[in-house]
């Protein structure tokens, strides 16, 4: 195993090199006991190290005409979406309604299309959004960066609190926040709906997850917040939201669809109103600061100004 695959995990590192392979192909090779790393059987989380001996079993995987590329228009856009860029990371403003990364049934995610536009590159995604929130999405080109920035999320002081990477999100809240300011401290469960779909509720037995929302601007009713969240839990926003009886606008899975269908009519909401507006973190060992920032889109925008 090459030494620049030190640190990662073996599903990912499977992922990218059988390029093409589905991810319930790689899971199902993990789970049965196909794949061993130096003799043995391995976990999906087993990390690599140096020196590592992988059997891969024979795998036959689609050529790349099997499946077709991505659309012209959507190389187009991911291409243009990439807000930042240096010889570490890239970071892209991923629109509403594209997925992080393909699977059940999507056939291409923000990371298999720019695996596309830039295929001679190594890319891996940091983290994800969901695919309905928009905003900055970290992508590393380096597996130095990949394994630096995954170590600053898994940063947590003694409550379980995230501190490495700062995310600050914007979204519009129904109904008018009492407060300029609340935290929810709630703890998150995700479950299993039938057809394997997530669904999160606040439940004691979930992880700690810690929001923050501060009270920009009211209109129409509304609250335009800014949201600082401590931990990365899944759809953790969204649900806090609903927790204090406030949902995001346009919130299909946790929203009040009588005030969705309203916002709908009255502004043309037609999304979900998160949006991850900037990432605050360093690297190297806190010696290179980064503060990373994608603009409101144009639809949000549009749906603000109407909102009187």
């Amino acid at each position: 195993m090459a030494e620049d695959r030190d640190g990662q995990r073996i599903d990912n590192f499977l992922l990218g090199y059988l390029k093409g392979a589905p991810r319930s192909l790689v899971y199902k090779l993990l789970r049965s006991g196909q794949v061993r790393v130096n003799g043995g059987r391995v976990k999906a989380e087993r990390k690599l190290e140096a020196g590592d001996m992988v059997r891969i079993p024979p795998v036959r995987i689609d050529e790349p005409g099997d499946k077709g590329s991505p659309p012209q228009g959507f190389l187009d856009a991911i291409q243009a979406a990439i807000v930042y860029e240096d010889e570490r990371l890239l970071a892209l403003n991923k629109p509403s309604g594209v997925a992080s990364h393909g699977g059940s049934g999507i056939s291409f995610g923000a990371i298999e299309t720019l695996r596309a536009l830039r295929p001679r590159e190594t890319l891996e995604l940091v983290h994800r959004l969901d695919r309905d929130t928009s905003g900055l999405l970290l992508v590393a080109r380096k597996r130095s960066a990949l394994a630096e920035l995954q170590a600053l999320l898994r940063e947590e002081d003694g409550a379980g609190r995230r501190s490495g990477i700062g995310k600050r999100y914007l979204a519009l809240l129904a109904g008018r926040m009492p407060d300029g300011t609340m935290s929810v401290d709630a703890p998150l469960h995700v479950g299993l709906r039938q057809g394997g779909e997530r669904h999160v509720q606040v439940r004691p037995e979930g992880k700690p997850s810690l929001s923050h929302f501060r009270v920009l601007e009211r209109r129409g009713g509304h609250s335009y917040c800014e949201v600082r969240i401590d931990t990365g839990r899944t759809h953790q926003i969204r649900v806090h939201a609903r927790h204090i009886g406030h949902p995001v606008a346009g919130d299909e899975k946790y929203g009040d669809p009588d005030v969705n269908r309203r916002l709908r009519e009255q502004i043309g909401l037609k999304r979900l109103f998160l949006h991850a507006a900037s990432l605050e973190f360093a690297l190297d060992a806190g010696r290179t600061p980064y503060l990373l920032s994608a603009p409101l889109p144009p639809e949000l925008l549009d749906a603000l100004d109407r909102l009187r």
